[in-house]
């Protein structure tokens, strides 16, 4: 099966992002992709972090879902639609979300990004939880390939990246990594991570990243990429907008988890 993460380099402007995002979900439809990520943020990255909040839409209604819904439809793809911010209960803030729908344009799967981002070294500073509600529960669906195999698709966001636990919960066979990962933090870290989830759960990992540097002055790592099951990487770019692409492989997986079957040995 096809895969392709999806790097863009998202701006205050909503419309802008989706025409963006839709030029390159169809290039990847083009290539043969099956199943297409879009990057944390595809639809906004703000000029501050509560922007976000005056585009936040209720659970299954509004343009940024619909958007989703038709881009899965027209282009005969699972999408996973980095993420998009729907409303919580908690006032002034939202979930940050990542949706996922089938070909047909189904929503099959919502996962809330359950670890909220904080760093701050004197220079940069983040703080996720003034603005997002984090989720509660690990999310993964089953994705049919047009090749009859069944994938197990576990969902997670960004800085879900460093929280080994949640990939081990999750007992996928691919896992999906939407992020905006600054550049201070994905120079030292982004990599190895990425292909340490891969190794650790025997397992593809499609990471789609932001990669540059937006209106708003933050710079974003990039280096979208996707990692086998053996911690390679089989396909990146460094920044810029682009399209990644690789081949999943059913009998690769297999082969690995049957010659190394770590996950039969583990004891917690």
């Amino acid at each position: 099966m096809k895969v392709a993460a999806i790097q863009m380099v998202s701006t205050p402007d909503v419309q802008r992002n989706l025409a963006a995002a839709r030029d390159l979900l169809s290039q990847a439809a083009a290539a043969g992709a099956e199943l297409a990520v879009l990057p944390e943020y595809f639809c906004l990255l703000g000029m501050k972090d509560t922007d976000k909040l005056a585009i936040a839409e209720a659970d299954g209604h509004g343009p940024l879902q619909d958007f989703l819904s038709r881009c899965a439809f027209d282009f005969k793809l699972y999408l996973a639609g980095g993420t998009v911010p729907l409303t919580s209960a908690q006032p002034g803030k939202v979930f940050n979300t990542t949706l996922v729908f089938d070909p047909q344009g189904q929503r099959v799967a919502r996962y809330d990004k359950m670890h909220l981002f904080c760093f701050d070294n004197g220079q940069e500073s983040y703080d996720e939880s003034r603005v997002l509600t984090a989720g509660t529960q690990p999310v993964a669906f089953d994705l049919q390939a047009r090749d009859g195999h069944t994938w197990r698709v576990g969902l997670s966001v960004c800085y879900d990246l460093r929280f080994a636990e949640l990939y081990r919960a999750l007992k996928a066979d691919v896992l999906l990594v939407p992020s905006a990962f600054t550049h201070t933090t994905g120079r030292s870290h982004w990599e190895v991570l990425l292909r340490a989830r891969a190794i650790e759960n025997l397992a593809y990992v499609v990471a789609a990243a932001q990669g540059g540097l937006h209106d708003n002055g933050r710079q974003t790592w990039g280096q979208s990429l996707v990692a086998s099951p053996w911690g390679d990487v089989l396909a990146e770019l460094r920044q810029g907008p682009g399209v990644v692409l690789a081949d999943m492989d059913k009998a690769t997986l297999t082969q690995r988890r049957l010659q190394l079957p770590a996950l039969n040995h583990r004891l917690l």
